[in-house]
């Protein structure tokens, strides 16, 4: 397939029920949009597989949504409806970004899946605060050759955005983008995905 994707958004203390549901709708939304279809069609392989995973501290991540293959309307359709359905899954709990990169890189090694580029989409609206040191495992990522990019959702973090792009990105292609609040985040997440998915290094 074109590309392995993980999707991995915010549930830490700072993300309330409603927060939480844009993160979800704008997400199941995108994937019924006909330009995030297209750009699956158009890469080479004209399929993705991808994964929702939920995350907020050191120890909390978990995957709601196991991998599946995205080729045509109906299996993006499908997708989007198990995205939206998904319930809050992981405790409340700090901002682990190192955390999730590394549960990341090992969801990869034991999907039995076969990607052209391996991406994990971290969404958040804080800065690392607990775990290992985002400058410490940021790298690993690169090195197990999977590409991490970032949604900065700047509600509460003006400059978040910019700590991404110093901290969090890595790996070929690797981009940061920003919403300005949970009501922009549908809009953002689309013209993410559409990057995403197809090649970033040319977008």
């Amino acid at each position: 397939m074109d590309v392995e994707l993980i999707l991995a958004i915010d549930c830490s203390y700072s993300i309330d029920s409603h927060e939480f549901e844009l993160q979800k709708t704008g997400l199941a939304e995108a994937f019924r949009h006909p330009a995030v279809l297209a750009a699956i069609r158009a890469g080479e392989l004209g399929s993705i597989g991808v994964t929702l995973v939920e995350w907020s501290g050191a120890d909390t991540q978990v995957t709601v949504v196991p991998w599946i293959l995205v080729t045509d309307a109906a299996s993006a359709t499908a997708l989007a409806n198990r995205i939206e359905a998904a319930p809050r899954m992981t405790r409340d709990g700090a901002t682990s970004i190192s955390s999730m990169i590394s549960y990341g890189v090992d969801l990869f090694g034991a999907n039995r899946l076969v990607g052209t580029r391996r991406v994990i989409d971290i969404s958040a609206d804080g800065r690392n605060n607990t775990g290992h040191k985002i400058r410490a495992v940021a790298p690993l990522a690169r090195v197990a050759g999977v590409t991490v990019n970032g949604l900065a959702i700047l509600n509460e973090v003006p400059t978040l955005k910019f700590y991404f792009e110093k901290y969090v990105i890595v790996g070929d292609g690797a981009f940061a983008m920003e919403a300005q609040d949970y009501d922009h985040y549908a809009a953002a997440i689309l013209r993410k995905l559409i990057r995403e998915i197809g090649n970033p290094a040319i977008s």
